[in-house]
């Protein structure tokens, strides 16, 4: 007859035993992946070596990629729309479009965003493709003009080579074009107003996109493309129309994007009857680096220096 006590002594032998067995297969889990994750360190450094050999070390950026968490930022002037933002301004080293209605304060945004680059000291670019770019406005804004390179190129094809140079040169520190709507394809400047153009002006967008996003890989340079919205009327079956707000230049800018913001008018501000500024709402639709879908609502007080929030 078994005894109680040989019963214990064996349930607590039992116990030590597979405590001992599981602790044992424990350390060998973690001698396996300790071993495992060695070979894996050997192995991508073996294959980092082959590629810095094939491709002149500029295949992969391994400790560039994990060093650089935090993207350096250029400041909009506004608290309110870099917390929106989510890293407190825009990314430098990509690409931003801000967009919107006519008269809603795009221009003045991206001035004061050159004003916050000046601040530390760099170097910008304002390409005024419209031919509307006006003096009282840089100064009223703030903009210091003997940093300010300002060009008015006469083709799409001579803009975006500029915006290529530039960036590639890593000297100038935001440029700002002005705007996409209003850059003309060389073959529509030769050609007559009755020729059919259509599409010519994405084909560019996208074609140079591609090689200004490649320079842009080893730029410190801040792009903003200002850009206007059409409105895309659709006849539906029921015989009701679908209005949808599209951006010019195709497909090709939101794609290559980091950054894109929409500016809308919320009204004039006024003080016994006299406007003194506009109000605006910015809502930021797309953020690469940050949550997107967030607003901030500004003020642009007529002939003062700066862009207050609300």
């Amino acid at each position: 007859m078994t005894n109680d006590k040989d019963v214990y002594c064996w349930n607590l032998y039992s116990l030590t035993t597979s405590s001992s067995v599981e602790s044992s297969d424990l350390e060998d889990d973690k001698l396996h992946d300790d071993i495992k994750a060695a070979e894996k360190h050997t192995a991508l450094h073996s294959a980092l070596s082959e590629l810095a050999a094939d491709f002149d070390g500029e295949a992969m950026f391994l400790q560039r990629f994990f060093g650089a968490r935090l993207k350096a930022v250029v400041s909009t002037g506004s608290l309110k729309l870099d917390l929106a933002l989510g890293i407190g301004g825009l990314p430098k080293g990509r690409i931003v479009e801000i967009y919107g209605q006519e008269a809603s304060g795009k221009t003045t945004l991206a001035l004061n965003v050159i004003k916050e680059a000046q601040k530390l000291g760099g170097y910008c670019a304002y390409l005024d493709v419209e031919n509307a770019l006006d003096p009282l406005l840089l100064e009223s804004v703030g903009v210091n003009t003997e940093s300010l390179l300002i060009s008015q190129p006469n083709s799409a094809e001579n803009l975006l080579s500029i915006v290529d140079t530039l960036t590639k040169s890593g000297a100038v520190d935001v440029i700002v074009v002005d705007s996409v709507a209003a850059l003309i394809p060389q073959r529509e400047i030769m050609g007559a107003i009755s020729d059919n153009f259509i599409e010519t002006q994405s084909r560019i967008m996208t074609r140079a996109l591609r090689k200004i996003h490649y320079s842009l890989c080893r730029s410190e340079t801040l792009i903003i493309f200002i850009n206007q919205v059409r409105s895309n009327v659709k006849l539906r079956q029921e015989g009701l129309r679908n209005v949808n707000e599209v951006t010019c230049g195709g497909n090709a800018l939101p794609f290559y994007s980091a950054v894109r913001m929409r500016i809308a008018r919320k009204g004039l501000l006024k003080t016994q009857d006299k406007v003194t500024g506009l109000g605006i709402c910015v809502e930021v639709m797309k953020n690469k680096l940050a949550p997107a879908m967030k607003k901030a609502e500004l003020e642009i007080q007529f002939g003062e220096r700066n862009m207050p929030c609300i």
